[in-house]
């Protein structure tokens, strides 16, 4: 079986990106740049006894993604306590909204985003009465 077990966000901007990810989801970084032969910083997402996976940022090899382009790779989402929050720390901190708050009926709230790299990402907060 293929369980994910690693992802990497890919972006332009290190130590931007690291803020953002940092002061939106409270993340922290460990330098891997020595292992990787680039600048590589792995990301730790929360603590070892929830759910969840450890991932990176890793330096864009490329051209960044252009406006309104067609997402080309996985989009990750977060899971979040409190959607309406969660929201305004990604704006404040200069995110974007790729699509608006919606409801996945007695399941939960859904949306996305456009990081400060241009990558597109998830937010979800559990509901049972969202509708």
């Amino acid at each position: 079986m293929g369980r994910l077990v690693h992802f990497e966000i890919h972006v332009s901007d290190m130590e931007r990106a690291k803020k953002f990810y940092g002061e939106v989801f409270e993340w922290s970084f460990q330098d891997w740049s020595d292992y990787a032969g680039m600048p590589y910083f792995g990301a730790v997402t929360g603590n070892e006894d929830e759910q969840g996976i450890n991932g990176a940022l890793m330096q864009r090899q490329g051209a960044s993604p252009e406006p309104n382009q067609a997402l080309n790779g996985f989009a990750c989402t977060m899971g979040v306590e409190n959607y309406d929050v969660t929201e305004a720390k990604i704006l404040e901190n200069g995110g974007k909204v790729a699509m608006p708050k919606y409801a996945l009926p007695g399941m939960a709230w859904q949306g996305y985003y456009i990081d400060t790299e241009g990558n597109i990402f998830g937010i979800h907060q559990p509901d049972e009465n969202a509708k």
